[in-house]
């Protein structure tokens, strides 16, 4: 095997876990400094306050983050999607769980001394085609299987939509992050009236053609490419998913109607299937959530499929 097969296989391991333009663009500590800005309302001026430390050692590839770093004493967790995913508090659970266990591994978590954390902020850029508000908070305590408002741990995080004509204000602080939305705007018009590839190297040229991401763009173009098919892949695989979990509901939900006869049935069937998922989100096992929902772990197999 040559090297640069080698090369292609890892890269593609690499990217097939999690690699875009909106990470690639603010792992520049300008860019993120610039967004960090807009989104603090500050006006800071030096990149190397910026300490970046997003989960990179290969131990946390199954939890590695977007974006994480250190000013001011905080730290900011910041998320890139382009689809809706409720269970994101839960992950930032995960990811900061993380950050804090490798900032204070030289701490004595056992003596009396209180060990001091910087504290956490939680973002969500969201750039997807459904209709969402400019902001809206998603919390942890949103996926607990019972509402208890005295519920020991709360985590909110704040997603914000920058689609489209969202946040222009926020946008208009962030030349970065304005330019990112209008480029991955083009290439979502193009790819309804083309080929893929296609769509998105009309969107690199146009961009660059007005000046956006010009720079950026011209200098990893290719990488810029293959990253935007992959990503739109990756959306659409998505999307594909929950549509056929959305169908799995409604047979759910057409069987349940049958057997109790009413569309109450119907509905509870769809009520089922969202609870049966909710519950997988939370890790519960197969059995588990079959037992907690009165099905067989059969059924819950083919909603989770």
């Amino acid at each position: 095997m040559t090297n640069e097969t080698n090369t292609t296989r890892a890269t593609t391991a690499n990217r097939t876990y999690k690699s875009t333009m909106f990470i690639m663009l603010f792992e520049d500590k300008n860019n993120l400094l610039e967004l960090y800005n807009a989104i603090s309302g500050k006006n800071y001026t030096d990149p190397g306050m910026l300490e970046i430390n997003t989960l990179e050692n290969a131990i946390y590839m199954t939890m590695k983050n977007d974006i994480s770093f250190l000013i001011d004493g905080r730290l900011s967790l910041y998320e890139h999607q382009s689809t809706d995913n409720p269970n994101l508090p839960l992950r930032f659970l995960f990811y900061i769980s993380k950050l804090y266990s490798g900032m204070t591994r030289n701490e004595n978590l056992y003596g009396t001394r209180i060990v001091q954390i910087p504290p956490p902020e939680f973002i969500i850029f969201y750039n997807g085609r459904d209709e969402l508000p400019d902001r809206m908070e998603r919390k942890i305590s949103d996926m607990y299987t019972v509402r208890d408002p005295h519920a020991g741990l709360e985590l909110k995080a704040v997603m914000l939509n920058i689609a489209g004509k969202h946040n222009q204000k926020l946008k208009e602080a962030c030349r970065t992050l304005r330019e990112y939305a209008v480029y991955t705007d083009k290439v979502r018009r193009y790819v309804e009236e083309m080929e893929l590839a296609d769509a998105v190297e009309r969107a690199i040229q146009e961009s660059i053609s007005e000046g956006v991401l010009k720079d950026f763009l011209e200098k990893h173009r290719a990488e810029a490419k293959e990253m935007s098919i992959f990503e739109y892949d990756q959306e659409k695989h998505m999307k594909q998913e929950r549509e056929a979990a959305w169908e799995e509901g409604h047979r759910v939900g057409i069987e349940e109607g049958h057997r109790a006869g009413s569309e109450e049935g119907f509905n509870s069937g769809i009520m089922l299937t969202k609870q049966v998922l909710k519950l997988s989100a939370t890790g519960k096992s197969i059995e588990d959530i079959a037992l907690e929902c009165s099905i067989s772990p059969e059924q819950v197999r083919k909603i989770l499929d």
